[in-house]
């Protein structure tokens, strides 16, 4: 999708589907999302042909290097975002401070590609998104979303989206959109998104923290003496996907003194939380249940 026929007749759908779940969803909040399902659409054209090894010759504020398709993807979604005149500030896992975008209304944070290091061996990789009814990211909580969104790029892409309880005025939920390819415009592929309370499947992340944190390592144990399914591909969006699609499993990445966790509260966790949850699902911090808040800082850890 790149011309602006096809992104006004996109948002003018998007719009239509979003009023299905949320018949008063703000119309700000309803260009703010088509807007980053566009972006997803190019980026997801960009991957078919992108190198996925050219290095950019540069690392992000955790010192991780970065590649031509990281820039290119936050980019263009940081030239989206600007466009709709509907965002204060955004920020990015690689760009983590807060970017004053010439709108008002509402701030996004996001993961422009998540996973970028397996994609050269062509495994799926995915966006994660968070959007706050706020001129500002500081201080707010993941609780505190309006909506939030992962993209998934592999053999086909997908965008699961979820609506807090407030934006629906009833319960939060989550559903699922497919793109097609031969025309660039998405249609609904699940209408809801729903986790069952138990499912004997785990993608366990930071494998390397079971040498020294026993609890994580009798969890593992406890996985495996169940005779439970491992599903992981070491890419956070395609792995929580899983769950969501199949409606059961869990996800976890666990530190150690010697293996700290490299995900981020702000740009991964807390988006990806109130899409679990909005399925039924659950999401547990390190030191409380549910999600925790983004305070102090634009990446908290």
């Amino acid at each position: 999708m790149s011309s602006e026929t096809d992104y006004q007749a996109n948002n003018q759908w998007f719009g239509e589907m979003l009023r299905g779940y949320a018949p008063n969803i703000d119309q700000g909040l309803v260009t703010v999302l088509a807007s980053i399902s566009n972006a997803c659409s190019n980026i997801s054209r960009h991957l078919w042909t992108a190198d996925g090894e050219a290095k950019a010759g540069s690392s992000n504020t955790y010192g991780d290097e970065q590649l031509d398709i990281d820039l290119y993807a936050d980019k263009t979604v940081f030239d989206h975002l600007r466009a709709t005149g509907k965002i204060s500030v955004a920020a990015s896992e690689e760009n983590p401070t807060e970017v004053q975008m010439g709108g008002k209304g509402y701030s996004v944070a996001f993961d422009p590609l998540d996973g970028s290091s397996i994609i050269d061996s062509n495994f799926a990789v995915g966006s994660i998104f968070g959007v706050w009814d706020s001129t500002h990211l500081l201080g707010k909580t993941g609780r505190d979303q309006s909506a939030s969104c992962i993209a998934v790029y592999g053999p086909r892409t997908h965008l699961a989206i979820a609506l807090n309880g407030k934006v629906t005025e009833g319960e939060a939920v989550a559903f699922d959109l497919i793109l097609k390819p031969e025309d660039g415009v998405w249609a609904i592929s699940k209408k809801v998104l729903t986790i069952a309370p138990a499912g004997k499947v785990f993608a366990p992340g930071n494998l390397r923290a079971t040498s020294d944190n026993l609890h994580y390592k009798a969890l593992f144990d406890h996985w495996v003496n169940e005779r439970y399914t491992l599903r992981y591909t070491g890419g956070m969006v395609p792995d929580v996907y899983y769950s969501l699609i199949k409606g059961k499993g869990v996800f976890v990445n666990v530190p150690s003194p010697t293996a700290p966790a490299k995900l981020r509260l702000l740009y991964e966790c807390a988006p990806v939380s109130l899409l679990v949850e909005a399925a039924g699902g659950l999401s547990i911090a390190l030191t409380s249940m549910g999600i925790p808040p983004i305070t102090g800082v634009l990446h908290p850890v």
